[in-house]
């Protein structure tokens, strides 16, 4: 690549746009009120998740910021946007959680239905 590329033109480039978990219109932080239905810190491993795996999400997000909850990602339909996964958030500390606290605050938001995102049969 040279100094005139656009990082963009180069290939493995991830060009999606990213999940944000900001409110533009409050200018706060969502994250969720209480965990949700199927939370992946709840006990009996709700999401069937493999084993070791909430570990490494763990781990990573300790060092990336925060876990985005599940149920408010776009491939699961809801009408919530993303938002800050509670369980974490009630668990562990990151720089960025606490940075987002103390510059734009939280407003936290009703997890969403189970039931709302299923499809009509």
């Amino acid at each position: 690549m040279n100094s005139l590329s656009d990082p963009a033109d180069e290939p493995g480039i991830d060009r999606s746009p990213g999940l944000s978990v900001g409110d533009p219109e409050l200018g706060k932080t969502r994250r969720l009120a209480r965990e949700c239905a199927t939370c992946i810190f709840k006990p009996g491993n709700p999401m069937h998740l493999e084993p070791g795996r909430l570990k490494q999400m763990v781990t990573e997000a300790r060092g990336g910021g925060y876990i985005i909850c599940h149920s408010t990602l776009p491939y699961a339909g809801s009408p919530v946007p993303p938002a800050v996964c509670r369980g974490f958030a009630d668990r562990y500390r990151t720089w960025q959680l606490e940075a987002m606290e103390r510059l734009w605050g939280f407003v936290d938001v009703e997890p969403p239905d189970p039931d709302s995102a299923r499809i009509p049969e």
